[in-house]
């Protein structure tokens, strides 16, 4: 027993830059909480511009995280499943945006997608569509900046699920298409709704890209991190309250997580 206890004993060298380091992501957050006007949440969450920032950045972040899922869920298998040439490069690719600044990102989206971009033009011209400081761009931006944390948590639980049910699927005649439906899919579904979170709240919390290719225009384009910006700079009451909300998405993702990060511990 006293074996064991000395073994739990954290040593010095480690125990004081542990401690510092959890002070500095720990004490902003408390921060937060101690100077935040409670006696007006109330108040500020009912100002027409937090309700539509907020409404706005619930839906378009939703819309984000169904367009990852259709998108990002074949692209994983892709990644995970098939033996194409340069699937090495294409996964690089596709987990650039996670390394990229998101404002990078934006101006990158507005090059392709702008007025004068290389499919915006023909869409302008052939459709009379555009796509920049609307919604829509919103939706986009989030998406391009979200989808990775999906592909990335999806592909994962492809690897790391049983490949011998699907070829046993295959050897009862099953084609892979049925295959991915009945048995591949239902195995990695906790892999996809990890990922499906994960992409939510991060879409939620997108400010570069989408200040970049959409603009801030209330009840437009502008979501609750544009929304906490511009207050910050105006009412620093009311940004103080939606960065309370955003901390509590934050804190609720994580919720939605804990059995598979949070509850993972070595005996």
């Amino acid at each position: 027993m006293s074996r064991a206890r000395r073994d739990a004993r954290i040593p010095a060298p480690l125990l004081v830059p542990a401690a510092l380091g959890a002070a500095f992501l720990v004490l902003p957050l408390v921060g937060l909480l101690v100077r935040a006007p409670w006696s007006s949440v109330g108040e500020q969450l009912a100002a027409p511009g937090v309700g539509q920032a907020l409404r706005l950045s619930l839906v378009s972040a939703t819309l984000a995280t169904l367009l990852s899922l259709v998108l990002g869920v074949p692209l994983a298998w892709v990644l995970a499943r098939s033996s194409i040439r340069g699937r090495s490069v294409l996964r690089a690719l596709v987990t650039v945006p996670l390394v990229l600044p998101p404002v990078v990102g934006g101006v990158a989206l507005f090059l392709v997608l702008g007025r004068q971009g290389i499919v915006g033009s023909w869409l302008d011209d052939a459709f009379g569509v555009t796509i920049p400081f609307t919604t829509t761009a919103v939706v986009i931006a989030e998406t391009f900046v979200a989808m990775p944390f999906l592909v990335v948590s999806v592909e994962g639980a492809l690897r790391a699920a049983d490949a011998r049910f699907e070829d046993v699927a295959a050897t009862l005649g099953a084609d892979r298409w049925t295959t991915f439906r009945r048995v591949t899919l239902p195995l990695v579904a906790p892999g996809v709704a990890a990922g499906a979170v994960l992409c939510w709240a991060r879409a939620l919390g997108e400010f570069g890209a989408t200040i970049t290719f959409a603009g801030n225009f209330p009840g437009t384009t502008q979501t609750m991190p544009l929304a906490v910006y511009l207050a910050l700079q105006r009412e620093p009451e009311a940004a103080i309250v939606l960065s309370l909300v955003l901390l509590a998405v934050s804190l609720a993702t994580l919720l939605l997580l804990r059995d598979r990060w949070l509850g993972r511990s070595v005996p």
